[in-house]
């Protein structure tokens, strides 16, 4: 190995995680599998704004990293994208609608300069995923689905590590948001706006008060609030039940939950567990993630250093 080749072979690997309201950019230490934590950088990023503005900000984060790291970049994005081509199909979802048919890799390794020659795009579920089998709960687990738990419910199925996107094991794609219980879409019982429409049929309140947000409506269940802790028993309860086949199928041992709304794990877990139990024999291990913000940028050094999906 010529000192070039080891040099870069030891230099960071630059990672990027979107999301809807944030960008994270980061080095992560290849000898470590860890984010260097001085190089983590989050900005706000707004996702109804004009594709420009979208990528001017993305940009804007990748570029704060200090240099010397690689030109291989791991970015994690949400659905629906074409991750093999780097083009945004975001229609009909609610964010990043302006980048809906955007060659979003062109846009960036064109204002990343000389600091990008390739972006290796994933999903942010994925990435989540890949990231807690490296160093978080999923480790150990030849099988282990996992879920992010925010504005829906993003999900990715890892056999020996790789995620699972097609065959008859998994949903449609790999991801559970594509299922219907009861004939209903999935995310319409369960996501940030199910839990507070729920809440909202089952307690009364004034004509003049807001509606509470997810975390609220979490804090009155835990203070006792029947309405709230029914809100959250249905949501989890039905996640489990329409899970539960899936797990069944594809003989995963585990199920790692992360995202926003895994800060309530009080409430989601025995929900979630009660439900999987109803059809997943043996029940799988409900784990919270070891590593809820860190996984996703562990996950996309990763993809990034030539991961290809399974087959």
């Amino acid at each position: 190995m010529t000192s070039a080749v080891a040099e870069r072979t030891r230099a960071p690997i630059p990672v990027l995680d979107v999301g809807g309201t944030h960008v994270t950019a980061a080095l992560v230490d290849p000898a470590t599998d860890c984010p260097i934590s001085s190089s983590v950088i989050r900005r706000p990023l707004g996702s109804h704004a004009p594709a420009d503005g979208i990528l001017d900000a993305i940009a804007l984060a990748a570029l704060e990293l200090p240099a010397g790291h690689r030109l291989c970049w791991g970015v994690a994005m949400p659905g629906p994208f074409d991750y093999d081509t780097g083009i945004g199909r975001f229609t009909g979802i609610g964010k990043f609608e302006s980048l809906s048919g955007v060659d979003v890799g062109a846009g960036l390794r064109q204002r990343l300069v000389h600091r990008a020659e390739r972006l290796c795009f994933l999903n942010d579920a994925d990435a989540f995923a890949l990231g807690e089998y490296r160093a978080g709960a999923a480790a150990g687990h030849e099988r282990a689905v996992c879920l992010t738990l925010g504005t829906g419910v993003g999900s990715s199925f890892l056999r020996n590590g790789l995620p699972v996107h097609d065959g008859p094991q998994v949903p449609p794609g790999g991801h559970v948001h594509r299922l219907t219980v009861h004939h209903v879409p999935l995310e319409d019982l369960v996501s940030r706006r199910a839990i507070r429409a729920h809440y909202a049929r089952l307690e009364t309140l004034p004509d003049d008060r807001v509606l509470p947000d997810v975390h609220e409506i979490a804090a009155l269940a835990k203070g006792g609030n029947a309405a709230a802790s029914e809100a959250f028993r249905y949501a989890f309860d039905t996640l489990g039940q329409a899970l539960a086949p899936w797990i069944a199928r594809f003989q995963a041992t585990a199920v790692v939950i992360g995202g926003s709304m895994a800060q309530s794990w009080d409430l989601i877990h025995p929900a979630l567990s009660t439900g999987l139990a109803q059809a997943a024999k043996p029940a799988p291990r409900v784990l919270a993630a070891r590593q809820p913000a860190e996984a996703p940028l562990i996950g996309a050094a990763h993809w990034a250093q030539g991961v290809q999906s399974a087959p």
